[in-house]
Formats: structure tokens, C-alpha cells, sequence
């Protein structure tokens, strides 16, 4: 058979049980998830939250900046459910000759698949999956293989198949080498021989009732199932899964019957701060143990409270940048002087850009960083290895800075061990974020309130802002987002002070010895 005027096989209409290359890949995981997404596409669990909408997002923007690398190519348009439409026109482009198609799209053995790339080379066709990821995983060889089986059962002579993924060696401005390619042919075709199963038992799934699986593992491997919360009931207060940094302990603790924090037994070792959480659980109250009162004695005033915001764009945009590399672009800090008095501060990057693409958000907020914190004995941020990471690279990217940039870095005092080594309060439910430690500590205080209440949704929207990315927002929403933005930040930083405010009236009243 020619390769360039290839004749697919005739197909039958599309059921409405028919299986997908995408739905193929959730029945591995499991096979009540694919039931659900089949019989239940409506259901609510299935509208992405902000934070993997970014992530559905960047896979689109990637997958549409690859094509580029197959020139000439033809896309094959149309709706989801037009399935005999697409695999008609793939056969057009086929035997057009097309040296590319775009999501070339087949049908065989009742299962629909469209293929990212489909390259026409001397030897046959590559099927060339494009994965916004920096490697090949495993997850990605059976994507592969039902592509590469459904491809060649409609008569497509495919000699090879590969994963492109994102290139972490790329640096910004020059994208020469945005993406690798690997050759994974080996090991879908290694995986072929598998797929008539996998099919028959998912088709037998999808004509029956729902099916019954047993929760395991599998629920977040590879990928956290959107309907965990209808296998995984919600777990009481104070369940042994929240002691912190468990590990083998909780699986030991279950094992024996212990569900509760409130019994596990006297001499079950634990770690300093698990086995403080358990004192406080079983005594009803916050519990202050060590030196809480020399540890705060390090927040020496003027006291700037800083914290930072970045992106991490698939597709680098800023000079000297990689894919995934986070960027500050955003800033709070509050400022607590000798006398008492509170000062903020803040900054978000402009959504500017020029004729080579958005402008370098670093320098303007390298600058605000310097103003903010001048004068500062002391530089608090919660989890300070971050903000350690966002001042060196504003270091590195604006040289005129550089000194007092690491001048503001060599004053940070982590306020994550402050909290983590002496306190425990029953509300933080085994988490240290301070998310769970300020309304614990501060009642009242919290981000509920907030219309960006947390990191991945802020990250989400700072990077459609400055990025763009789906509809571009008018100037009355993109305000709105702004505002939305900066209230999160400094939250943030308000939050740090008001935990440092509790901290200090919880070691007046028990300086410097454990109390049980």
C-alpha cells in the first residue's frame, strides 16, 4: 500500500458508547472513572477547577507552538462529536499528501483517536504525541500505543511513534530548541499486544451498571481522579491520616485499629512536631513547647514581612528564562517599625509588551523590592527558601540591584520553623501552610473572603493576565483581576504579621518551657 495515498478502512457511525483515546487512558486507571465520564458528562467534578485549567491551557498553547515545527501541515477542524467528519478529512489530507496533519483523527475497533502529529515520512508515518511536560512518562506509552493501534487498524502503514515534550535546556529569547523529540516505538509496540483486553473489559464496563472498584492507589495515580470525593468519604476531625509527616507511622497506626488521633497510644514514636500535634489533640488545646520567646527574639525590628508571586509558563516569554522557570512578578510587604506602625507595600507587573513579546516584569519589581525593604532589620517570609530563590534570580536579572537585593536576602528569617518547632494549635489539622496556621492562630483571619483565596488560582490568573491566554479580558475585568490579585498578596504578608502578633502573646504566657 502507498504510504502518501493511504486508504482508511470504512468505519461505522460513532456510538455514544464508543470509546476515545482519552477515555481509553482513564479506564486504565480505573474503570468506574470512565464510567462516569461516559455516562455523566455534565457531571460537575468535570469543570476544572482554575489551577488545571492553566494546566489544560498550557497544553493547548504548547501543542498549537509545535505544530510549527511541522510546516505545511493540515489541521483537521471540527467539533468533538463530529467524528466522521474529522476522519474523512484526514483522509482527504492523506491523500492530498499533506507532510503533516494536525489532530488527524481515526477510528477503529469502535475507538476514536486523534493524533497530535501525524508526520509523513519516506518510510511510512510518525504519530508524534505532544506532551507539555519536560520528559517522557510512563503514563504517556499507552496514549501512545492506542493511537499507534487504532491508526494502523484503519490501514495507516505508522512506522514510528514519539512523545515531543518541552526541552529544559531552552532559554529565552532563543526557542531553536523549545521542544525534543523520543522515540517511543519500542514501547507502545510493546504494549499492543494488551489493548484487545483493556478494550473488552472497558466496552463491558460502559454497557453495564457502575461498575464496583475498590479505592486504592490508583485514585491519584497517574492523575488524581476528578470523583475522589464519591469513593473518599470525607474523613473525621483529627483522622490519623492528618499527623504530620506520617508516613509508615499512620499505615502502622491504621493497621492496628487506631483511626483517631485522640488514641494513639503513649510511646508510639513520632517525630517532635507530629508528637506535639498529638499532645494537643488529646489535651483539647494549643500547645507551646521550647524556646518560642528566643526564637521570635530574631525578628529584630524594623520588621519587613515580604512575599512574593511568580509564574512558571510552559513556553518561556522573558530574557535568559526556561520552560517551567518560575518568575516573580508580584509582590507584598508589610512593614512593622519600632513604634508599631504598619506600612504596606506592593507591586504586580504591568501587562505590557513590545514588539519582541511581554515586557520583563523583573526589573520594576527588582526596584519596589529594594524600596519596600530599605531600612528593614529584619526580613520575615513564611517558607523562606522561596523568597530566597526570587531575590537571587531578581539578583542575577537586574545587576544595578544586585547589592541591596542580597542585602534583603541575607536579613530573611524563616517563620515556617518559628511555628513548626514550637507550636500546635487542633484547627491547623496537621498542615504548617499558613493557610491553616493564621485563622487557627488568629481567628477571624483567613482568605474565605478573598476572591483568589489560593497560590495555584493566583498563579493561574497572574499568568492569563500578563500572558493572555483564551479571550483577551477587557480593561474593566483586567482591573478587576488586578485588584483581586493584590488583596491575595497582601493577605499574605498581613497574615505573617498577625501570626507574629499571636506568637508573641503565646510565649508571654508560657516563656521558654514545655507545657502539657
Amino acid at each position: 500500500m502507498s504510504v502518501g495515498r493511504a486508504r482508511l478502512r470504512a468505519v461505522s457511525p460513532r456510538r455514544a458508547s464508543s470509546l476515545s483515546k482519552s477515555r481509553f487512558c482513564h479506564g486504565l486507571q480505573c474503570l468506574k472513572q470512565l464510567w462516569w465520564r461516559a455516562h455523566e458528562r455534565q457531571a460537575p467534578e468535570l469543570v476544572p477547577p482554575p489551577a488545571l485549567q492553566v494546566v489544560f491551557d498550557r497544553g493547548s498553547l504548547v501543542g498549537e507552538r509545535a505544530r510549527a515545527e511541522f510546516p505545511g501541515g493540515t489541521l483537521v477542524e471540527g467539533e468533538p462529536w463530529a467524528v466522521a467528519a474529522k476522519v474523512a478529512a484526514t483522509r482527504a489530507a492523506l491523500a492530498a499528501d499533506a507532510p503533516a496533519i494536525y489532530e488527524a483523527s481515526f477510528e477503529a475497533d469502535g475507538v476514536f483517536a486523534a493524533v497530535d502529529v501525524l508526520e509523513r515520512r519516506p518510510d511510512g508515518h510518525a504519530i508524534v504525541e505532544v506532551k507539555s511536560t519536560l520528559e517522557v512518562k510512563d503514563q504517556f506509552i499507552p496514549d501512545v500505543a492506542i493511537q499507534l493501534h487504532v491508526a494502523r487498524r484503519s490501514g495507516l502503514a505508522v512506522a514510528r511513534a514519539e512523545v515531543m515534550h518541552l526541552d529544559r535546556a531552552c532559554r529565552f529569547p532563543d526557542l531553536s530548541n523549545l521542544f525534543a523529540r523520543e522515540d517511543v516505538t519500542a514501547r507502545a509496540e510493546a504494549f499492543l499486544p494488551e489493548i484487545p483486553a483493556h478494550l473488552e473489559r472497558m466496552r463491558a464496563a460502559l454497557a453495564g451498571p457502575l461498575p464496583v472498584v475498590a479505592t486504592g492507589p490508583h485514585c491519584s495515580d497517574p492523575y488524581d481522579c476528578p470523583f475522589l470525593a464519591r469513593c473518599w468519604p470525607p474523613l473525621p476531625p483529627h483522622h490519623v491520616s492528618t499527623l504530620f509527616r506520617g508516613g509508615r507511622q499512620v499505615e502502622a497506626l491504621l493497621a492496628a485499629g487506631v483511626t483517631r488521633l485522640e488514641d494513639v497510644p503513649a510511646g508510639t514514636p513520632l517525630g517532635a512536631a507530629a508528637a506535639r500535634q498529638v499532645r494537643a489533640i488529646q489535651a483539647g488545646r494549643v500547645v507551646v513547647e521550647g524556646d518560642l520567646a528566643g526564637a521570635l527574639a530574631a525578628l529584630a525590628p524594623p520588621v519587613a514581612y515580604l512575599d512574593f508571586e511568580t509564574v512558571a509558563p510552559a513556553i518561556p516569554a522573558w530574557p535568559g528564562c526556561g520552560p517551567y522557570q518560575a518568575v516573580p512578578v508580584q509582590m507584598s510587604c508589610h512593614v512593622a517599625t519600632a513604634d508599631g506602625a504598619l506600612v504596606h507595600h506592593a507591586h504586580l507587573a504591568a501587562a505590557s509588551a513590545g514588539p519582541d513579546g511581554p515586557d520583563d516584569p523583573r526589573p520594576a519589581l527588582a526596584a519596589a523590592v529594594v524600596s519596600a525593604c530599605a531600612g528593614a532589620a529584619t526580613v520575615v517570609a513564611y517558607n523562606a527558601s522561596f523568597e530566597r530563590r526570587c531575590l537571587e534570580q531578581l539578583a542575577e536579572r537586574v545587576p544595578a540591584l544586585q547589592a541591596p537585593l542580597l542585602d534583603v536576602a541575607g536579613k530573611l528569617v524563616d517563620l515556617l520553623p518559628i511555628v513548626r518547632d514550637h507550636v500546635y494549635h487542633p484547627d491547623f489539622g496537621g498542615s504548617f501552610s499558613m493557610k491553616a496556621v493564621a485563622p487557627a492562630l488568629v481567628p477571624g483571619l483567613g482568605y474565605a473572603g478573598l476572591e483568589i483565596g489560593e497560590g495555584g488560582a493566583a498563579s493561574s490568573a497572574l499568568e492569563g493576565l500578563l500572558l493572555g491566554g483564551g479571550d483577551e479580558p477587557d480593561a474593566a475585568v483586567r482591573a478587576e483581576l488586578r485588584r483581586q490579585l493584590l488583596a491575595y498578596c497582601e493577605q499574605d504578608t498581613l497574615a505573617m504579621v498577625k501570626v507574629v502578633e499571636a506568637l508573641r502573646t503565646l510565649a508571654g504566657r508560657w516563656p521558654g518551657r514545655r507545657r502539657r
